[in-house]
């Protein structure tokens, strides 16, 4: 990017907003500014060939040719090297719009209706008609087409990538002044380059000439990914035949990203405006479509309620024939709704016999570690995972995005691995790979360096486990390290079950004063006193007596045990309570006698272990805990299992590497049946030590998935010598006693 141009056209442009202060607030300054420069940048690539476009119009019109005949001919005449219709029939330009200042607004309607009709549904999305009048009427319109007219937008001039740049800026700028989320509609260019760097790294067929390929971002904005994507691949192969494809559901950034593609003479029918997710009223635009290369970063942390209903729908009754049928995340967070959609978008794998397909994506912190076992994200990840699709994940620095100083994170996803990255996960670490930038940009302070892109680059392209790397790690002292900032793992290392371990519950009862008290804070008791009528107060009243002498009659009864003192045996305490009972006349409902024991019963590890009616043990909710168990290396699956996933039917469980099918809420009868014994080894191992009696209950057993990545690239930091903070903050104290005096002087 041509950086001093740069400056100074946004400069120049940002003059000529402020001069629709006072009918504008400086928030709406882009519901004038971003059309008119979209409509300067038309004017002037059509300028040239404008006297051609009216001479053919005006023979097409004589000679009563269709209008689609009409479109294709009146786009070969504006350029005959085009193929996307981009012209415009009204006789003006900005130029000539001037020429008659009394009726610069009627003239200008005109002059929009007169463009191709793609064109003209750029504006449309821009709702610049609305402004047109109301800008004639505060006397502003005629000097701002007089200050645009100024400005040289060809793209001879301002090239493509330099007018994505422009829109970004100013549609940051605008938002800056609205005080609203700047980096929404795009994401900084050079962590756009970096995706592309990591994305085509050893793919060796989209740098032959003539190749083909389809480049598609579910979440476009203003189209700088693709744009990005796009001149990485052409930059090293000119002759590569490039298809690009997004989705956009903002109506000013589709704008913006279908006049990009206009000009470029790109198909605009490819950038479908609507709700990529679905929202019930917009779909995927390219349901059952397949794309060789994905990119996106779709908003961080952003709740997906108005997509719920839609999206519910589509999981409970499609499943894994739709698009989500691994799972859903959290209501939150809607990340892995967009890498899910992106993953039913690729081709059939080379080992099915296509060509696979593969995907960047920029997420937050949440994704990698968010939802229990069991959960949504979860399930997810372990869906990712098993079918190794997880290619590598590229940690990034803070501060780098515009509307947000958290960390962020590139996930490359393929179905397509390298043999010698199969069955593998590459995680690196770039969060010190940046610089400070001489002034920030609202959230973002640091900047990726080419140098730091090419370094990351190729730490992925080298596949190294401990590789290593010198990088600054204090930015105020430039002090250097030398910290590992690759690792490698076995995809099943993220894996885990998780296990509830139980514990026997012991109880005393005792049938004091003081615990017969508290039965009247149990509710089934409580309850019996409580009339269930509403209106007849008599009844109620006759009721509520009725129960409350019920209640005395059970704690007169209960009164009787208490000369046998402790109980340290529940069955014994429970025979004593049924015979007391008996010869009180006084029936024990489950609900009252559970009460009792309740209120009378205290937990006691001395006290013998309470059982159920079948003799077995009955676990101590309070004592119960969990355990994660990592994955062991190779699992055996049962034939069972495997004749199930190879049908049809189940074609998306084959790459479960445990017995258990993908998504919610699955059987688990198979994966217990063989983990049962590698989890009782761990639990002798680690768990039976420390307490002898515990045991597992199979039922709750679940898959877990996570990756910590910080973890694995936590660098111990001792703490400093008492007597070098003591130094210190003796040094302070000096210095404030200094300062002090200073004032009293």
């Amino acid at each position: 990017m041509n950086v001093q141009q740069h400056r100074q056209l946004t400069d120049t442009i940002w003059d000529i907003a402020n001069r629709l202060r006072g009918p504008y607030r400086p928030p709406q300054y882009r519901l004038v500014m971003l059309p008119i420069v979209v409509l300067r940048r038309f004017d002037c690539v059509l300028e040239s060939t404008k006297s051609t476009v009216l001479a053919k119009h005006e023979e097409l019109v004589a000679r009563g040719v269709d209008e689609k005949t009409a479109a294709k001919l009146l786009t070969k005449a504006a350029d005959p090297n085009r193929s996307q219709p981009l012209y415009n029939t009204s006789p003006y330009t900005f130029q000539k719009l001037l020429d008659d200042s009394e009726n610069i607004a009627p003239n200008l309607v005109t002059y929009i209706n007169g463009f191709s009709d793609t064109a003209r549904a750029v504006f449309e999305k821009f709702k610049f008609s609305d402004q047109i009048e109301k800008l004639d009427s505060s006397n502003r319109l005629f000097k701002i087409v007089q200050e645009m007219a100024k400005v040289d937008l060809h793209p001879n001039t301002v090239d493509n990538l330099q007018m994505g740049y422009l829109f970004e800026h100013l549609v940051m700028k605008f938002n800056e002044q609205a005080n609203e989320e700047a980096g929404d509609h795009f994401t900084p260019r050079e962590v756009i380059k970096l995706m592309a760097n990591l994305i085509y790294t050893d793919e060796e067929d989209v740098f032959k000439p003539g190749i083909f390929r389809t480049i598609y971002d579910p979440t476009c904005g203003t189209g700088g990914m693709l744009s990005e994507s796009e001149k990485h691949i052409l930059d090293q192969n000119s002759a590569a035949n490039l298809a690009l494809y997004g989705q956009e559901y903002n109506d000013e950034s589709w704008a913006i990203c279908a006049s990009d593609m206009l000009i470029k003479d790109e198909e605009t029918d490819n950038i479908c405006l609507g709700d990529t997710l679905g929202d019930g009223k917009t779909f995927d635009g390219f349901e059952g479509e397949k794309f060789h290369y994905m990119m996106a970063n779709p908003p961080f942390g952003v709740e997906w309620k108005d997509q719920k209903t839609y999206v519910e729908k589509e999981a409970k009754t499609l499943g894994f024939d739709g698009r989500f049928g691994a799972g859903l995340p959290a209501i939150n967070d809607g990340s892995f709704l967009f890498l899910q959609h992106m993953i039913s978008k690729m081709h059939a794998s080379p080992d099915e016999g296509g060509e696979g397909s593969k995907i960047a994506i920029v997420f937050n912190g949440s994704p990698l570690f968010s939802g229990d076992a069991g959960s949504g994200p979860s399930n997810i990840r372990r869906w990712i995972i098993e079918n190794d699709w997880l290619d590598a994940i590229v940690a990034l620095p803070d501060q780098l995005f515009y509307n947000t100083g958290i960390y962020t994170y590139v996930w490359l996803v393929t179905n397509r691995k390298s043999a010698h990255r199969k069955g593998h996960i590459q995680l690196i670490d770039g969060t010190l790979f940046c610089q400070r930038m001489s002034k920030s940009l609202n959230n973002k302070r640091h900047e990726i360096t080419a140098k730091q892109i090419s370094d990351l680059t190729k730490l992925y392209g080298e596949f190294q486990n401990g590789a290593t790397a010198e990088v600054v790690v204090d930015k105020k002292t430039k002090a250097m390290e030398l910290r590992t900032v690759s690792r490698i793992f076995k995809n099943h290392e993220f894996g885990f079950l998780k296990v509830v371990v139980e514990r026997p519950l012991r109880m005393n009862f005792e049938a004091s004063a003081e615990r017969i008290a508290k039965l009247d804070d149990q509710s089934a008791f409580a309850n019996i006193a409580v009339s269930k009528k509403r209106k007849d107060a008599a009844t109620i009243a006759r009721e509520e007596a009725e129960g409350q002498a019920l209640q005395a009659a059970y704690k007169a009864m209960l009164q009787g045990l208490a000369a046998n003192g402790r109980y340290m045996d529940r069955r014994v305490f429970e025979a004593d309570l049924n015979t007391m009972a008996k010869k009180a006349g006084q029936k024990l409902p489950a609900p009252i006698k559970k009460a009792i024991f309740a209120a009378l019963g205290e937990r006691d590890q001395k006290a013998e272990i309470c059982t159920d009616a079948k003799g077995n043990p009955e676990a101590d909710s309070e004592l119960r805990d969990t355990e994660n168990i990592p994955l062991p290396a190779d699992v055996i699956l049962p034939p069972g299992f495997k004749d199930q996933i190879s049908k049809s039917e189940n074609a998306a469980h084959k790459g479960a590497k445990l017995p258990m099918f993908f998504g919610p809420d699955k059987p688990n009868d198979a994966l217990v049946a063989t983990m049962r014994t590698y989890v009782e080894d761990y639990i002798d191992a680690e768990v039976r030590p420390h307490v002898g009696q515990a045991w597992v209950d199979y039922s709750k057993t679940k898959i877990g998935y996570e990756i910590p990545i910080n973890r694995h690239f936590y660098v111990y930091k001792p703490p400093r010598e008492l007597a070098e903070i003591e130094a210190e903050i003796s040094g302070l104290e000096l210095s404030i006693a200094d300062q002090l005096k200073g004032l009293v002087q």
